[in-house]
């Protein structure tokens, strides 16, 4: 199989897999966990996901490892 061919099967998984995630995010903690930033001064909201950044890099960082070690 040629790489673009693979490529392009890997980027849909994880598309696929995305749009899950998304669906299931109200009963998942992501977005909502210890450690993001909420400022709420008024009628203003600043809200920075600093600790679901932080989990997702980790998490994307373990399955790139995985995928680049064969």
């Amino acid at each position: 199989m040629q790489p673009i061919g693979k490529f392009l099967i890997f980027a849909g998984a994880l598309l696929i897999l995305f749009g899950l995630l998304f669906s299931l995010s109200s009963k998942l903690p992501f977005g909502r966990l210890p450690g993001d930033i909420i400022i709420r001064k008024g009628n203003f909201t600043f809200y920075f996901p600093l600790a679901t950044s932080i989990l997702l890099s980790i998490i994307l960082t373990v399955i790139m490892y995985f995928l680049n070690k064969r």
